[in-house]
């Protein structure tokens, strides 16, 4: 680690610890092709309990669950076992009960109709199989509100039966594709989806503290999320996702720490290398890479449910893509981060980016709701400026 980037990027977190508003706690490491080249924490795990932030802290991770079961995907994809435009239903059947939502009748309900194709693994890690989220989509909150359509916090099979936004295909957005895609996984496997991961991507990379489940090792060291309120006051929350869940939710469901999630991004960076072995094959890492949506952008996410997610878009008004399965930025962010790189979030304001390119990637954590919190996004950004501007 160099002098210069350990105080750019310790100032960046100490700022976000100690500014107004303020994150409870911080974690930031940045890796390059050899290993990490900057590790800090900062902060609470809680608010009030004085236990600290360590590079080793358990974080409930969300939606950057999405890209290790993308890479699930992919192994399979490699061993001849699943052909991602072949119907996913032919892996997971129960897809192909989900019907299209075509309005609301004169009486509030439901009118639904047979897509008209199936949908494939590849739209389920593109997110344009016709899957939201309640949180981020109109119509998904009014069933979830108005027909008892299913959290899919809750991790049940009923919270995948959702009826799709429009024929598959036909348009990106952002939803429970990927732990469609998880069950795309079991199905071939018949093994779950945790177990799968564990033996084909956490035991060669050597990421130990990564899970479905915690167990009481992993809880002992684990951040609480907290809720900021209207006023920027933070609020801790006794929240944990369901244990022993009875689906291994492939969008959100994993466990981590920074420290085992960066093993992750280095293995991208080396093109499928990690110091167990090839994870995938660095032609694989080149297509899963690229843009896959064609002319069509992705957009930003509104604000359905304020108590989860303020409105989430990166870079405002740059075009971005989407690839398998990881954003795009498709033009030079003001991060130093260049065009084709590869980056997504989770739900409580965690951050990574990929650049293949330079070969630098990153994660920041933060255990916050709601979702693109301006303080952990800034501090996301100021971060990997610092990384870039002392490479």
């Amino acid at each position: 680690m160099s002098s210069n980037l350990t105080a750019a990027a310790d100032a960046v977190l100490e700022g976000v610890i100690s500014g107004s508003p303020r994150v409870p706690g911080v974690v930031a490491l940045a890796t390059n092709r050899e290993g990490n080249i900057y590790e800090g924490a900062r902060g609470m795990r809680s608010l009030g309990n004085g236990a600290a932030m360590t590079t080793d802290t358990i974080c409930a991770i969300f939606s950057t669950t999405k890209a290790i079961a993308g890479t699930a995907c992919l192994q399979l994809v490699e061993d001849g076992k699943l052909d991602l435009d072949a119907p996913a239903k032919n892996y997971a059947p129960d897809i192909g009960e989900l019907q299209v939502l075509d309005g609301f009748d004169d009486d509030g309900d439901p009118m639904l109709r047979p897509p008209k194709r199936d949908v494939t693994t590849r739209m389920l890690l593109l997110h344009t199989a016709g899957l939201s989220y309640f949180f981020f989509n109109e119509t998904y909150n009014r069933l979830a509100e108005d027909h008892g359509q299913v959290s899919p916090v809750t991790s049940s099979k009923e919270s995948l039966m959702t009826p799709l936004l429009f024929d598959p295909g036909d348009e990106w957005e952002y939803g429970t594709n990927i732990d469609w895609a998880g069950q795309v996984v079991e199905g071939i496997t018949g093994k779950r989806l945790g177990e799968v991961m564990q033996e084909r991507i956490f035991d060669p990379l050597g990421m130990d503290s990564t899970s479905f489940d915690l167990s009481d090792e992993m809880r002992s060291r684990m951040a609480l999320i907290h809720h900021r309120g209207d006023d920027g006051e933070l609020t801790p929350l006794d929240f944990e996702l369901p244990p022993d869940p009875e689906v291994h939710m492939a969008g959100h469901g994993l466990y981590s720490t920074v420290e085992d999630y960066v093993k992750f991004i280095r293995m991208w960076l080396n093109d499928g290398m990690g110091p167990g072995g090839q994870v995938l094959a660095p032609e694989t890492v080149e297509m899963a890479a690229q843009n896959g949506l064609g002319e069509m952008k992705i957009k930003g996410l509104p604000a359905v449910d304020p108590s989860l997610t303020n409105y989430a878009e990166f870079f405002p008004g740059m075009p971005k893509s989407w690839a398998l399965s990881f954003m795009i930025n498709d033009e030079d962010a003001p991060t130093g981060r260049p065009a084709g790189a590869l980056a997504w979030a989770g739900l409580a304001n965690l951050y990574y980016w990929i650049d293949r390119q330079n070969g630098v990637g990153g994660f920041w954590a933060t255990q916050i709701f709601p979702f693109a919190d301006a303080t952990s996004v800034g501090g996301f950004m100021d971060f990997e400026t610092a990384i870039y501007d002392n490479l």
